[in-house]
């Protein structure tokens, strides 16, 4: 590990715990605790919310111990399954991941190929060029409704949604890497007679695998980002429906626990691609 990486761990420490005294401090127990100044209907609304209207009062938010505890509760029983409602984080991930890889997958069947297509000939670049342009700005979720109209599934409709939302940068990074291939490198492949499919995997694909990562790169954190959006919409199960489950139940500190998981999961998952990016480029 070098002193640079070493200096930039100490410096997210700070971070972190400047945010962490900033969230304490202003979490602390406002002046005038107890039920003074409250109506009847308010401690009584406190108490449906399984609050305790005569503690200190700290603005509503939740304070880092409370966070504490209820990551612990979460972490100590990740795979419970109590019903259709209250399942563990695991199961809430493995659901949202499960979606997010089939749509991922099958975007990728169909984006690669056809991306090295139009790549490879001017002419059907300019062709698709006007149906791209116009697909690709619309918003993922305006697809929803019409997904379960069609589809009559919930969960099918959030894979359709994750493939229809990864193709776009998929095929437009594998066409400009397809088109992007030095020239000098097709003309040595066109003199030694190399056949068409051995020139796609010999000299096309490994020259255009780093543009053609960064598409995949970009596709998994726009699905990532969508599959939770989606799931709020269709409900169920996965990580998006258990926030909106959590806000339902006015459960804060599960709200922010799950907000943080997803952080947590799309950085993993671009950390992923981009060591795959870094193994295929080429470094001369």
């Amino acid at each position: 590990m070098t002193s640079l990486n070493v200096k930039a761990m100490l410096v997210s420490l700070l971070i972190l715990l400047a945010t962490l005294s900033l969230w304490y401090a202003a979490t602390l127990p406002k002046a005038g605790s107890g039920t003074a100044g409250m109506t009847a209907e308010q401690i009584e609304y406190q108490k449906m919310l399984g609050k305790d209207p005569g503690a200190a009062r700290t603005g509503g938010f939740p304070t880092p111990a409370q966070m504490g505890e209820t990551v612990w509760r979460h972490v100590s029983n990740p795979v419970y399954d109590n019903g259709p409602n209250d399942k563990g984080i695991l199961i809430q991930l493995a659901y949202s991941l499960g979606r997010v890889g089939l749509g991922f997958v099958l975007a990728c069947l169909v984006a690669v190929p056809l991306g090295f297509v139009i790549g490879m000939s001017p002419l059907l670049s300019r062709a698709f060029d006007p149906f791209i342009q116009v697909l690709k700005p619309i918003s993922p979720l305006a697809w929803m409704p019409l997904a379960l109209y069609t589809i009559k599934d919930s969960s099918a409709s959030g894979v359709f949604v994750i493939f229809i939302c990864s193709i776009w940068p998929m095929l437009i990074n594998t066409a400009f890497g397809v088109a992007s291939v030095r020239r000098d490198w097709l003309n040595v492949a066109r003199t030694l007679e190399v056949s068409p499919l051995r020139k796609a995997f010999r000299v096309i694909l490994p020259a255009a695998a780093p543009t053609i990562l960064t598409g995949m790169r970009i596709s998994m954190s726009i699905a990532w980002l969508v599959i939770v959006a989606a799931e709020m919409l269709v409900g169920g199960t996965g990580i998006g429906y258990f926030v909106w489950n959590e806000w339902n139940n006015l459960s804060l500190t599960n709200v922010i626990f799950a907000i943080g998981v997803i952080g947590v999961v799309g950085m993993l998952l671009d950390l992923v691609f981009g060591r795959l990016q870094k193994w295929v480029t080429y470094v001369e």
